[in-house]
């Protein structure tokens, strides 16, 4: 049988500046997709950088 093994990621708290009409935005996506703000914000920038152009 496989054990579980909780983990808690290791994360760091940031303060950010950003426009009020894209905390709206953000705001109404993260209640749409039924989950907090902050993992919204995580996986909107996860994919972000995963789809960048590479630079030479």
């Amino acid at each position: 049988m496989t054990v579980f093994h909780p983990k808690k990621p290791e994360k760091e708290v940031i303060s950010m500046r950003i426009p009020k009409d894209v905390l709206e935005i953000l705001d109404q996506k993260s209640v749409q997709a039924n989950i907090s703000r902050n993992e919204f914000i995580n996986q909107c920038i996860l994919f972000a950088l995963a789809h960048m152009e590479n630079e030479a």
